[in-house]
């Protein structure tokens, strides 16, 4: 055996496709609200854009709770393009006004899914944060403004428990169905040094191990070790040497499933995938009278399934049935 094999515990806090979820964090969270998103979960991922430090994701889900809008006030322009400190630069646009609409329409969407919200994916990146002079603030983006604008700073175990745990608590008072699952991205930061990612990671891992031994609603996914003890190989890792590869990817996804999915679930989300991938499927010969039987009986398989399962819907597949099989 070439590995040491990790098996996450069964966790006490399982996702169903009745729950309404909502994932915020590093990019390692995109790939697993994508995942959950995919197999048609009800779940909403960083509608403010990718978000590293605690502290950032603490005040998103104040804002996204108090769904306090923005104001032009709050942009500044840089190169022709106006941002945001708060928000990634996906929401950024070389007009005033449309950046404004991008993050309050984020605003009003995150604000919904946190207020429905019963399952709560937090991944933290990093413990390192920038503090913006001007206004000696934390900032969730840069947006490539000169480095002299910002101070380095990394979060103490300490302050990154305090930054989170109130919100935490206030959440859970206003939603008690409400359970927190926390992780640490498996993501390096390498630009920060070796040593220093090495010492940001192990200090939101133990912030992390405290927040979960005062909450009793909130729970660990431990998707760092899986990568770093479990699939402790570069083969593992995308070209940049960096990020998870897709394999390493579809590993932790599978022992998030094996913890957080009850059988029917996961029954059910392979289902789904099957539809999905036999939807994207493009005939060569869409004319066919074998083709045409194909495309009946997968039909039929979207509507018995979304007649078993009212909360599932199928129609961008079917969509995507009907562009496929055009003349």
């Amino acid at each position: 055996m070439f590995r040491t094999v990790f098996t996450p515990e069964i966790s006490s806090a399982g996702i169903s496709h009745y729950n309404d979820i909502l994932a915020l964090g590093s990019c390692f969270a995109e790939h697993i609200g994508g995942r959950l998103q995919a197999s048609k979960f009800k779940a909403l991922v960083n509608p403010f854009g990718i978000l590293y430090n605690p502290a950032s994701i603490a005040y998103t889900l104040e804002r996204l709770w108090e769904n306090r809008p923005y104001t032009a006030d709050d942009l500044f322009e840089n190169q022709g393009i106006w941002h945001s400190f708060d928000h990634h630069g996906r929401l950024s646009a070389p007009n005033r006004e449309q950046t404004l609409h991008n993050i309050n329409e984020a605003l009003h969407e995150g604000s919904e899914a946190l207020h429905r919200a019963d399952r709560l994916l937090i991944t933290l990146g990093t413990a390192n944060a920038f503090v913006w002079k001007e206004e000696r603030r934390i900032v969730a983006n840069c947006h490539k403004l000169p480095g002299t604008a910002f101070e380095r700073y990394r979060l103490s175990v300490q302050e990154v428990v305090d930054l989170l745990l109130p919100v935490f608590e206030q959440l859970q008072r206003a939603q008690p169905q409400l359970h927190i699952l926390l992780s640490v991205s498996p993501v390096r930061h390498l630009r920060d040094g070796f040593i220093e990612n090495q010492r940001s990671k192990a200090t939101l891992l133990l912030a992390v191990e405290e927040l979960c031994r005062r909450l009793s609603f909130a729970h660990y996914f431990p998707a760092f070790e899986l990568m770093m003890d479990d699939l402790r190989d570069y083969r593992f890792y995308d070209r940049d040497m960096i990020h998870p590869s897709p394999a390493a990817v579809d590993y932790i996804w599978e022992r998030f499933s094996d913890s957080h999915f009850s059988p029917q679930t996961r029954q059910l989300v392979l289902s789904v995938h099957k539809i999905a991938e036999a939807a994207a499927h493009r005939p060569f010969h869409p004319d066919s009278e074998p083709h045409r039987r194909f495309v009946e009986k997968l039909l039929l398989e979207m509507d018995a399934i979304e007649k078993e399962h009212p909360f599932l819907n199928f129609v961008k597949e079917k969509e995507q049935i009907l562009k496929n099989n055009q003349p």
